[in-house]
């Protein structure tokens, strides 16, 4: 594995430091995050609520709102359709949950994969409109921006369409419908909210709403606290996978601390089958694999309505026995994704070691997991991969990208071959005839092949800084809280440490993986962990330099520092 490190330039970093008060480690992550300006940097280390942006600067916004209030006050029928991600089940849950309290009773309907396919369908309106004969209103959240005959359909049958959505268009975007959809509608100085979700978007539209309810002081609006579903905003902006930067970093971050404090009995329920301890903080990487799984699992082997009813109930023991359900759809999910996964590998090995970017396809393979498994063949092999399911004549399933691809402009290369496909950078959805999938494969590594050779595809640790073992302590650690969460676009800090040696030999568990206790230049314990790599054991008493993120690890009520190694090499062997 190649170890990457460019410097930063020295005086900047402490410049910054001293500007900000921080230390230099800290000061040199922001400068890779692009925040060299001290007080941009100090707005990102204090992300604060009050900072989000006029709702109303959104396009199409404001006649979003008054089409609500008119709702409102005519008691309109209205039905909501939301895709069955975790971001489509958490805008629908919000978008239903406040409108709720301002006194409509919208329908919900969350498209079935297997039978509707994705998006705004014709099956998944039909079914709409048979739980909601006959609406006045037609919201749909997370798809739409591409469903000219859907949304057609339903203005000719007297029925008025607000679409949000955050997916890029692939031609013109619908025109009879109320869009809002920053991808689409560009506006000057759109950067703090140009890559939120859908579920951003929706808050956005909520945050509208109240504003103008507040000036007609509509009764009962002022009890409506936009806070408290800020729990809904986190899980649906850090799941899919947009960049956590501008507003959707102040999203998460806040919405994080509501989430471990929510009242939701549904969420609640669904931690504790997950084995989330709240009061312990939560981080994305509950919901990337813990919550947003089992959210998911719904929608990948059942109705993804089950997990907007588990967001929306007060009910304890429906909460408690759908969390259970969820769960163990879940456990099935994971079956299917290991055996799946495994036999992706096998082709990957097999036939497509040499190529840039994988179509990989099967007759056999469920196209409601095939997602999962294309994250983990893009991050095994560092290369984009689209991963394909069987769903009668057509091969149906997703991609994930890479860092320096976008995944959009690769299958928008390779159009002529597919029937749907939309996403963003590095996360699409696709479907094509089965018959295409070869010209397809031949098509997609050749649009790949032209932008990034193969010797780009070698795995590469890219660290963040190089720090000496004393450095490692709870001082450093409550400064890079500072800086978190970590996600997309706010990648988790790697670095680079010298000076330790391990003590003893390291510890395998579970065959796969292995501990390590380290000592620093004074003698000083450090503790580690390190996934999978029990076939490359550390040698103990030698002179070490590991690649590491650094966490905390919570064990028997007791909190500790812990090493995540990612690599290492000994200290003879750096070039650096």
């Amino acid at each position: 594995m190649r170890w990457t490190y460019t410097a930063a330039p020295a005086e900047t970093v402490a410049s910054l430091a001293r500007e900000l008060g921080t230390s230099p480690v800290v000061a040199q992550l922001l400068w890779r995050n692009g925040l060299a300006e001290p007080t941009s940097a100090a707005q990102f280390l204090k992300p604060s609520l009050s900072t989000l942006a006029d709702p109303f600067l959104l396009t199409n916004i404001r006649a979003a709102v008054a089409r609500l209030i008119q709702a409102m006050e005519r008691k309109e029928s209205v039905a909501v359709l939301g895709d069955y991600d975790v971001d489509g089940v958490s805008s629908t849950a919000l978008l239903v949950g406040v409108l709720r309290r301002l006194g409509l009773e919208p329908s919900y309907v969350v498209p079935r994969r297997m039978e509707e396919g994705y998006g705004l369908t014709m099956a998944s309106i039909e079914r709409a409109l048979t739980a909601n004969p006959k609406p006045d209103l037609f919201i749909a959240l997370d798809c739409g921006t591409n469903s000219h005959a859907e949304v057609a359909h339903l203005r000719t049958l007297g029925i008025d369409v607000i679409v949000v959505d955050h997916h890029r268009s692939k031609d013109e975007p619908v025109i009879d419908a109320l869009l809002i959809n920053p991808h689409v509608n560009e506006t000057p100085a759109d950067g703090t909210w140009r890559n939120l979700c859908t579920v951003g978007l929706v808050f956005k539209l909520m945050h509208a709403l109240l504003k103008e309810l507040r000036v007609q002081e509509y009764p009962g609006v002022l009890e409506i606290k936009l806070r408290d579903y800020l729990d809904l905003v986190a899980m649906g902006t850090i799941a899919d996978l947009v960049p956590l930067n501008g507003e959707n970093r102040i999203f998460a971050r806040h919405g994080l601390q509501v989430l471990a404090q929510t009242e939701r009995p549904g969420l609640r329920a669904l931690m504790a089958v997950a084995g989330i301890k709240p009061e312990q903080g939560l981080t994305p990487t509950d919901i990337s694999f813990r919550l947003g799984p089992r959210i998911n699992a719904s929608g990948r082997l059942a109705d993804a309505s089950l997990s907007v009813d588990l967001l929306l109930s007060e009910e304890r023991d429906f909460c408690e026995s759908t969390a259970r359900e969820l769960d163990g759809l879940n456990r099935e999910r994971q079956e299917i994704e290991r055996q799946i996964t495994e036999q992706a590998e096998q082709l990957v090995d097999g036939r497509y070691a040499d190529d840039c970017g994988f179509v990989l396809f099967d007759e056999q393979w469920h196209p409601g997991v095939v997602g999962i498994v294309a994250g983990r063949i893009s991050r095994k092999y560092n290369r984009p991969a689209i991963v394909l399911g069987n769903e009668g004549d057509l091969a149906k399933g997703s991609g994930r990208g890479v860092t320096g691809l976008n995944l959009v402009e690769l299958l928008g290369a390779c159009r002529e071959h597919l029937e749907t496909w939309g996403g963003h950078p590095m996360a699409v959805g696709v479907s094509l005839l089965k018959t295409r999938v070869e010209a397809f494969r031949t098509q997609f590594t050749k649009v790949i092949r032209e932008q990034r050779d193969l010797g780009a595809c070698e795995a590469t640790i890219e660290l963040a800084g190089w720090i000496d073992g004393v450095q490692i302590n709870e001082a450093l650690m409550d400064e890079l809280e500072l800086l978190h969460p970590f996600g997309q676009g706010n990648s988790e800090p790697t670095f680079g440490v010298r000076g330790l040696r391990l003590r003893n030999r390291p510890e395998v568990f579970k065959e796969q993986h292995f501990r390590f206790h380290a000592e620093d230049s004074m003698g000083r314990r450090l503790s580690g962990v390190a996934w999978k790599q029990a076939d490359r054991l550390p040698p103990a008493g030698e002179a070490l330099e590991l690649a590491v993120q650094l966490n905390w690890n919570h064990y028997n009520g007791r909190k500790m520092l812990q090493l995540e190694l990612l690599d290492w090499r000994l200290a003879e062997e750096s070039s650096e």
